[in-house]
């Protein structure tokens, strides 16, 4: 015998029953009447209340960028590979470029 799934079981009550629990979720929110949140708690809940990307470094800066598209697709092919995105990629060429070329170089 397939096991009655829960809005069936809420279904099947009686409706004083389905009155009662209801009332349950009728009143205020706990927060709403608990105690004030301790120092640690707030931060959490400030933390939680961001929204977006969490920041990485100082943060990020949306570009446009001409790129070949088999270059492209040969790029977005080994980033899927790797399990990165393509923004990923892209930051750590950079990065390993930056890497190799000394600071006082001028461009070639």
């Amino acid at each position: 015998m397939k096991k009655m799934s829960a809005i069936d079981a809420f279904i099947a009550l009686p409706d004083e029953e389905k009155e009662r629990q209801c009332k349950e979720y009728d009143k205020e929110f706990f927060f709403e009447r608990g105690r004030p949140l301790t120092s640690a708690q707030r931060a959490l809940w400030e933390r939680a209340k961001r929204r977006g990307r969490p920041t990485v470094g100082q943060g990020a800066k949306v570009i446009s960028l001409s790129v070949e598209r088999q270059l492209l697709k040969e790029a977005d092919a080994l980033a899927k590979a790797r399990g990165i995105s393509r923004a990923e990629l892209v930051a750590r060429g950079l990065r390993a470029i930056l890497a190799k070329k000394p600071r006082n170089a001028k461009a070639a």
